[in-house]
């Protein structure tokens, strides 16, 4: 079974802008977590905060290439790390499309369409937070999903 995970979202802003926006502590927190601990950066472990929930988690961050692609991994457990890429393509110069892939879920684990279902969902909602964001300004969409 393919476990991949994959959502692509159109946002009208160059693609400097959106990759700013995730790579900056100062923007991640007006739709993405609370709070980054830094900026991401190519070999560095970045701690991320959702206070509205009491998370932190550890992001390492495999690869950047600027306003091109980030890739990075994550998960509490070894055993259930994940790898996410998150690839920026110029639509024209005052948009792009913006594509998460997720994965390295392990496919005989009985809640892998669960875990599945649950990243789609959870990515779809996060690049609608960050289009909101950019696009219109919108600051009160992340930490909205109730489960």
């Amino acid at each position: 079974m393919d476990t991949q995970v994959t959502t692509k979202l159109k946002i009208h802003k160059p693609t400097n802008e959106v990759f700013e926006a995730i790579v900056d502590p100062l923007k991640i927190g007006n739709y993405w977590f609370s709070s980054s601990s830094e900026r991401w950066e190519e070999g560095k472990s970045i701690t991320l905060r959702y206070d509205e929930y009491g998370a932190e988690g550890k992001i390492n961050v495999l690869t950047i290439e600027e306003n091109k692609k980030i890739k990075f991994s994550w998960g509490e457990e070894a055993n259930e790390e994940t790898v996410v890429s998150l690839t920026l393509k110029e639509f024209d110069h005052t948009s792009t499309i913006i594509e998460v892939n997720e994965s390295g879920i392990n496919e005989h684990d009985p809640e892998a369409v669960n875990k599945m279902l649950g990243q789609k969902e959870g990515w779809v909602y996060t690049l609608t937070c960050l289009k909101g964001y950019l696009e219109h300004g919108i600051r009160d969409l992340r930490a909205s999903l109730v489960h």
